[in-house]
């Protein structure tokens, strides 16, 4: 079988992986995989921008005390501190590597900071500095740049993992250990245009894969969403925690041929309003923070809009601000609104909530370490602590960065004792898919996927129950059963795999829902609507055995 190895690998092309990958190349080879085009990640679809402190009016207590409370108290406070205080030199260093953020000038001078902050929900003071309303294509295109021209990275694009490849042993250099302590020695990738599967063995392995949002009907997110390092690393035996808390942002685009298109919470940061289809706002009903409440706040609030009068979508309007403004300062929003007969300079934008950001995934510790050996988890994929039951907005992009950061100086601190550590007696076993054909049921992939969305987005999705969970979990145990016949009948692709993925983390979601006995945060229950700290002021953590 064909193969490769390096020292680090890192799955996933978004700003954690990427700059993990130029973290470490200075001192060791690195296999960067991306299972579609390299620019193809969530990264590159942020439009709002970092949340950090640069402004001399702002303080890290403020941006800790935002995060903390937007993360309704489920936050570790060591990882938050962690974070709020790193942002601002890695930030730097984005500058100092190309990234062109937007200056300030006029109203929006910011003090202390040459650069525009804006302001978005949940957060107590202008700090989230942005390239205009592209901030994570803009990042993107500079960190692809470095990685493309650094000698010891190399790209491979069109390849997605299948699983990791682990390995546990009674004795290591002499010392006996647990049969269940799992140590990653890489990964098996298919090629998707060579439709092979091969072996990528490493020293280090990362998942900075990004998030599930293709796990629901709608999404902000792109095609490539489908949770493949969450999926992973439950399957291989890594603890997942906090999946019940998937953030819908409360304002896509209302267009039928609009996908997946999000108007960005800048929006709202700016002075838009959300009103319903006669004109009236509505956020003041729900929130003394009114539009600027977070998004859980305001997904729900629109939710109970929709169901109370029967309409489709309500409405964000920004018509009331100078239009030279809003030009400039979401020009691609203003753009793409226009494309699909909206003004924003005079005409409200029709919106619904949409699956967003996942804020649990694969559990780590403040290097973004995982519980097997020599596996990392950072960005989307990752659940650092930092989020709690619900983001701060711009709050992802300064995770990526910083746990990249984390995980970068983590690794190179162990590759030399990884390297010179003896040998150990084992062998990758080949992907074997003997007696397996080449599908001919094409449609029940398809058709199991876009069962999987539909139930999700109905039973699991801004407002639960007992009953709509039940529901769900009944539909996916039977899914399973069928997709795990077929994945061992007939050869790999890259759709059986995504479904797989989805599947899984879908099942992980309405488990860790199902688990958690109140409201808080993203997750809201009718049954339990109120928070209970005596019982669930707590992660709610998933662990698989797998079977020898």
């Amino acid at each position: 079988m064909t193969g490769y190895h390096a020292d680090f690998l890192v799955i996933g092309s978004g700003v954690a992986g990427l700059s993990f990958a130029l973290k470490v190349a200075e001192y060791g080879t690195v296999a960067l995989v991306t299972k579609r085009d390299v620019m193809e990640s969530n990264t590159a679809y942020a439009q709002g921008g970092i949340a950090a402190v640069l402004s001399s009016v702002d303080s890290f207590d403020l941006h800790i005390k935002d995060t903390l409370s937007s993360g309704d108290d489920l936050c570790n406070r060591d990882v938050v501190e962690m974070v709020v205080k790193n942002g601002p030199e890695l930030i730097r260093e984005l500058i100092a590597m190309g990234v062109k953020f937007s200056r300030s000038e006029g109203e929006h001078q910011s003090p202390g900071t040459e650069y525009d902050l804006g302001r978005e929900g949940g957060h107590s003071e202008n700090r989230v500095i942005h390239a205009d309303d592209m901030t994570g294509r803009a990042m993107e295109q500079v960190l692809v740049e470095h990685a493309r021209s650094h000698r010891n990275i190399t790209i491979f694009e069109h390849h997605i993992a299948l699983d990791l490849i682990t390995y546990s042993t009674r004795m290591r250099s002499g010392v006996i250990i647990k049969q269940h302590e799992a140590h990653c020695c890489g990964a098996y990738m298919l090629d998707i245009n060579e439709k092979k599967v091969k072996i990528f063995s490493s020293r280090f392995t990362v998942l900075a894969s990004g998030g599930a949002g293709k796990v629901y009907l709608y999404t902000s997110n792109p095609d490539v969403a489908t949770g493949d390092g969450i999926a992973m690393g439950y399957r291989a035996g890594a603890s997942v925690a906090n999946l019940e808390f998937v953030q819908f942002h409360p304002t896509c685009l209302y267009h039928p041929e609009a996908k997946n298109f999000l108007i960005s919470e800048a929006v709202r940061g700016e002075g838009g309003i959300l009103i319903d289809k006669s004109g009236a706002p509505f956020m003041d009903k729900y929130d003394p923070q009114k539009d600027l409440a977070c998004r859980d706040v305001v997904s729900r609030s629109i939710d109970s809009e929709l169901k109370k009068n029967g309409d489709e979508s309500v409405f964000l309007d920004i018509s009331h601000k100078d239009p030279a403004f809003v030009k400039k300062r979401f020009p691609n929003l203003y753009s793409k609104c226009l494309s699909y007969g909206y003004d924003m300079t005079k005409d409200p934008i029709p919106v619904v909530p949409a699956a967003h950001y996942m804020c649990g995934g694969v559990a780590t510790d403040l290097n973004g370490k995982t519980d097997i050996n020599n596996l990392y988890a950072i960005g989307e994929t990752a659940c650092t602590g930092l989020h709690g039951a619900n983001r701060l907005a711009s709050n992802s992009l300064l995770e990526a960065l910083v746990y990249a950061d984390r995980a970068a100086k983590h690794a190179l601190a162990e590759l030399k004792s990884v390297r010179d550590r003896a040998a150990l007696s084992y062998e990758i076993p080949e992907w074997d898919d003997t007696g397996t054909t080449d599908s001919d049921e094409v449609s029940l992939v398809s058709h199991n996927w876009d069962e999987i969305r539909r139930f999700m987005w109905d039973y699991v999705g801004v407002v639960r129950s007992n009953k709509r969970l039940e529901r769900a979990m009944r539909r996916i145990t039977n899914i399973q059963e069928e997709i795990r016949q077929y994945y061992w009948d007939f050869k790999v692709t890259s759709d059986l795999i995504e479904l797989r993925n989805i599947a899984t983390v879908s099942e992980l979601i309405i488990t860790c829902a199902m688990r958690r006995k109140e409201s808080r945060g993203l997750h809201y229950t009718i049954e339990y609507p109120h928070r209970d700290d005596t019982h669930w002021l707590k992660d709610t953590v998933l662990k698989r055995i797998p079977q020898a």
